[in-house]
């Protein structure tokens, strides 16, 4: 069952919040070992605040769908009196004194948090193999990467792990793993969601977003985590975003150009039949084509910004790779990152043109499913040229700041899932959401579970 599903019966009180909560926690003691997505697990205090829900709802007092809802957090998000680490040595002592945002908002709505996902160090690369904890394993087959860097989220819920994450995503740290991991991973509009209190990558381009097993446990989750108090002029609705009905209406821009390049035979296949599908559930699917800027300069010049006092103090306690990656951005001047910051706001005001035309982009996820770990580390130099490929769909949409959704839409003849990615306009984010929720209703990839001993 899902979140919407098993909040029914924990407030009709036949299923117990401190059970659900429990078994959590067994199935974290059984499948870690292999997975290594969790980092930290906090077993005392999820079981307290399961029994605090349990004692709420007893009385009457339901806070909603999340209420008794055992959740995981990324490394990243800062948790008051737990340590956050960002899988990193720089870092692997820090316990903040703060929640982040998202924490708050999630214990205000009741949910329960099981513990700290592991993660590709500090987020900075898309296969959580580079960490001080150690490499994050695929729950469909453990000899595969989860992508990353919210590896050990993805891995976490799709094995059971745990209801709902919440992860972060500068490049497709959200989105990637959930298609390699067989998960649903979900992009809002850039800052819908607030990043306060969460370990910078690249601010300019990091957003925060559930992972869970469907679209409608997504929007749950994106409700409850949601700001919202609109920024001046932002254009932010002030309502919640649920899973509205109906898609008849939606006009479908398919992205061949850039985003099917090379495709993966597998892939190409499994989308070509989502594809087929949406076709019969929607008003008009059409070619459209978006020139994609491939620079990465701001975020190498935002994230050496982030680290430039940790590299001095501590340069040691970084993964040489990571060192090697954040220092690329050394070079640039705070001039550059003005001149950058507005080329990046250019970029979001072009791109509402295209929704001229049509309401929803679609494309694949990732172009190729989770390759093996072995290779990658028999030969560490193809590691960044694999991260860059797996990352190369999902970028674009954190530069244009769009919401997009990865839902599973296929599995390989191997057993490994593949992914189909929604993006919409800004503010589109219960568009986004709308269409991947009515695509699950015709379609079961989502509902297959790893076979785990």
């Amino acid at each position: 069952m899902g979140i919407l599903e098993i909040s029914v019966k924990l407030r009709s009180k036949s299923w117990s919040p401190v059970e659900l909560t429990r078994d959590c926690l067994a199935r974290i003691e059984k499948l870690n070992p292999k997975l290594n997505a969790f980092i930290t697990v906090t077993t005392e205090s999820a079981l307290d605040e399961a029994r605090m829900a349990e004692a709420e709802i007893n009385r009457g007092h339901w806070r909603g769908p999340l209420h008794g809802i055992p959740v995981g957090l990324k490394d990243l998000v800062d948790t008051a009196g737990v340590r956050t680490t960002a899988a990193s040595a720089v870092l692997k002592d820090r316990v903040p004194q703060r929640d982040a945002d998202v924490v708050t908002q999630l214990k205000a709505a009741g949910a329960i948090i099981l513990g700290k996902q592991n993660l590709h160090e500090f987020a900075y690369g898309g296969s959580s193999l580079i960490g001080c904890f150690g490499e994050v394993h695929n729950p469909w087959n453990t000899a595969h990467i989860t992508g990353g860097s919210s590896g050990g989220s993805a891995a976490a819920v799709a094995a059971g792990m745990c209801y709902a994450a919440i992860g972060t995503d500068t490049a497709g740290s959200v989105r990637e793993p959930a298609a390699l991991c067989g998960a649903v991973g979900f992009k809002p509009t850039y800052a819908r969601v607030s990043a306060h209190g969460v370990i910078p990558l690249s601010p300019s381009l990091d957003h925060v977003g559930p992972l869970t097993t469907s679209a409608a446990d997504a929007a749950a989750v994106f409700d409850a985590i949601t700001d919202e108090n609109p920024l001046p002029t932002s254009g932010i609705p002030s309502s919640h975003h649920r899973v509205p009905p109906g898609t008849r209406k939606l006009r479908i821009g398919v992205l061949r150009a850039y985003f099917f390049d090379d495709l993966d035979s597998e892939v190409a296949a499994a989308v070509e039949q989502a594809l087929s599908t949406l076709m019969e559930m929607v008003a008009e699917v059409r070619e459209v084509s978006l020139a994609v800027n491939t620079d990465r300069s701001l975020q190498a010049a935002e994230s050496y910004a982030s680290h430039a006092d940790w590299v001095a103090k501590s340069p040691g306690l970084y993964d040489p790779e990571t060192l090697r990656r954040i220092r690329a951005g050394e070079k640039f001047t705070a001039a550059d990152q003005v001149r950058l910051s507005e080329e990046l706001a250019d970029e979001r005001r072009k791109i509402a043109s295209v929704f001229e035309q049509v309401d929803l982009l679609i494309t694949p996820t990732v172009p190729v499913p989770a390759p093996a770990i072995s290779p990658l580390k028999e030969k560490p130099d193809t590691l960044r040229p694999t991260e860059l490929l797996l990352l190369r769909n999902t970028r674009p949409f954190n530069v244009w700041g769009l919401p997009a959704i990865s839902i599973p839409c296929g599995f390989t003849a191997t057993g490994l899932p593949i992914g189909l990615q929604i993006a919409g306009p800004h503010w589109g984010d219960s568009l986004v959401l709308s269409l991947a929720h009515a695509f699950q209703q015709v379609t079961e990839w989502h509902k297959r579970k790893p076979s785990l001993a």
